[in-house]
């Protein structure tokens, strides 16, 4: 079977799985052949053996995630190593980034925590961003920390972003000007579809039986620590109830998000 036809079979494949299957097809042709999508066009007669390219296509077919089939996905302005058991990341915590970088930048913050590294994502992009940006980033599974270092040491950092396992920032003893957070936010009874909640980590979707209570825990966590500032991913119907418990709580401001849909995404609290 050459290029061409291998592209239309697994194209019509996943036809039903995928919103865009002919360029899902695409891609998985292109990583199984280790070239880019354009080398697929300039050599569409080439014949090429069908057997693992069928098994990456019947893996995506039964809903499982590229990125997890792949090995890596594409962030900002990077690419980062994921697997089983780590959340991938998504293009609405780029808006979160954006967000935290405005206050490093105003505030000449020189040190975060962040909760949850999940990929380190965060992390990652905003040491890049910062050359004199020091992090310390938990997790409480050994899985998202093996990940994290290793897209750490892709890109140089691990001078300057520390690992640590930990329930929030319960191990963080050292002082940090902010914490930014992607927690779990998802209520327990909340029904996902199949590519997530079929692979990705529970422990980083769900946030309890309303889904909020880990975001109020991080509040009270870091009002307690003295830090300033909080930023934080959120449910899209979350933003009454947490600035209900905000108000309660009393902190000098919260301004709530919306990401690129126009759903409640997240907030930025100071205290």
């Amino acid at each position: 079977m050459n290029i061409r036809e291998a592209l239309k079979w697994g194209s019509l494949e996943l036809k039903d799985t995928c919103e865009r299957p002919q360029y899902e097809a695409e891609l998985l042709l292109a990583y199984h052949i280790k070239r880019d999508r354009i080398y697929l066009i300039t050599h569409e007669n080439e014949v090429i053996d069908i057997k693992e390219y069928g098994s990456l296509i019947q893996r995506r077919k039964e809903n499982e995630p590229y990125e997890y089939i792949v090995g890596e996905a594409s962030f900002y302005d990077i690419h980062l190593a994921v697997e089983v058991g780590v959340l991938i990341p998504r293009p609405e915590t780029e808006i979160l980034i954006d967000l935290v970088a405005d206050i490093i930048e105003k505030e000449h913050i020189t040190h975060i925590a962040e909760i949850g590294v999940g990929t380190g994502a965060i992390s990652v992009i905003l040491a890049r961003k910062f050359p004199n940006l020091y992090s310390i980033a938990t997790d409480i599974c050994d899985t998202p920390l093996r990940i994290a270092q290793l897209n750490i040491n892709k890109y140089e950092l691990s001078e300057r972003i520390k690992l640590r396992k930990s329930n929030l920032i319960d191990e963080v003893s050292e002082p940090v000007e902010l914490v930014v957070s992607n927690p779990p936010y998802i209520a327990e009874d909340f029904v996902l579809e199949s590519h997530v909640v079929d692979y990705e980590p529970k422990e980083a979707l769900f946030g309890g039986r309303v889904g909020d209570e880990l975001l109020k825990q991080i509040i009270l966590d870091v009002n307690a620590r003295g830090i300033k500032w909080l930023a934080c991913e959120m449910g899209y119907d979350q933003k009454e109830p947490l600035s209900a418990f905000v108000n309660e709580l009393g902190v000098k401001s919260i301004q709530f998000y919306k990401d690129l849909a126009g759903f409640d995404r997240g907030f930025v609290i100071e205290f």
